[in-house]
This record gives C-alpha cells, structure tokens and sequence, in this order.
C-alpha cells in the first residue's frame, strides 16, 4: 500500500466500511440486555463476553451476505492496528468485570467505555469521523448510566441501540460512497 487512504480504502471496501461489525455488535449488546431483563445482570454479563466472541466472525458473514470481501488485502498496515485495537479491547474487559463486583450496575457502562475507547481507532482504519461520533455517543452514554444510577439491562438495551443507529447509518454512508 502506499498510502494510507489506499489503506483505509481498502479497509472499507473489505468490511463494508465496518457497519456489519457494529451492527453485529450492537446485537450482542441488545442480547444481553434480553439475557439482564429478563434474568439478571449476572446472565448478561457473560451474554455479552461470550457473544463477543461471535462479532468478528458473524461480522465477516455478513459482509459475504452482501458482496464484500470480509478480508482486507495481506500487505495493508492497518490490519496491524486492527489487531492491536482488539487486544486493547481484551485486556480492558477485567476492568469492567473488576468494577461489577464493587456494583453490578456498572458493568455495561465500563463496557460502554471500552467499546467507545476502541472505534476511536476505527476513525483511522475506515478514514471516517462517524467512528469519533460512535465513541462520543458510547462514551457519554455510559457517563449519563453511571450518573443517574440506571439499572443494569439499560446500559446493554443503550448500547445496542446506539451501535444499531450509527451501524445503519455507517452501511447507508458506505452504500452512498460506493
């Protein structure tokens, strides 16, 4: 590659400018806050580690679904900061586990924070602000959860939403662009 808007072009192109993963994500977020409403917290907590799991590959199906490739080409660098961004996310998950043992409400909000801190980096692998507007909108929301001392399956119910709104809004940008 040898520029970085080839790179993010290519990006785009490979994963539909990411709206399948956050649309993928947003549905894990709305399933554990089913799993948290109707259960507890204690099942949604784990609803949304293990489906994490399942938003890359879920992610990559649905690109395929709807003509993208789902794999960016070998020799693009940004597949690096993808990869570090993941592992960021990873090792940041035991803080907002720790938290929820001081208050279980506040899981989904340090969640909130994690997720919000990792599509930062999504402002750079896509070239698109909308990722900052993402981060700012899940960031704040968790700020707003934490503040009014929500119950715990609104902060799964707000994420997912929120991830679904802007997710659309990422696949109509890109299906513009094209």
């Amino acid at each position: 590659m040898n520029s970085i808007s080839a790179a993010q072009h290519d990006m785009r192109q490979a994963y539909y400018g990411g709206a399948p993963g956050v649309i993928a994500s947003g549905t894990v977020w709305l399933v554990a806050g089913i799993a948290t409403f109707i259960m507890s917290p204690d099942a949604g907590i784990p609803t949304l580690i293990l489906g994490g799991m399942l938003i890359f590959p879920v992610s990559i199906l649905l690109c395929k679904l709807i003509g993208a490739s789902g794999k960016h080409q070998k020799e693009n660098p940004l597949g690096h900061l993808a990869l570090e961004g993941t592992f960021w996310m990873l090792i940041s998950i035991p803080i907002a586990v720790g938290v929820s043992y001081y208050k279980l409400e506040w899981f989904f909000p340090a969640m909130l924070f994690v997720i919000g801190g990792r599509y930062l980096a999504f402002s750079t692998l896509y070239g698109r602000r909308v990722y900052w507007f993402l981060a700012v909108a899940l960031v704040a929301a968790g700020w707003l959860l934490l503040s009014t001392n929500a119950p715990a399956f609104y902060g799964a119910f707000v994420g997912g939403s929120i991830e679904w709104a802007i997710g659309i809004g990422i696949f109509v940008l890109h299906k513009r662009d094209q």
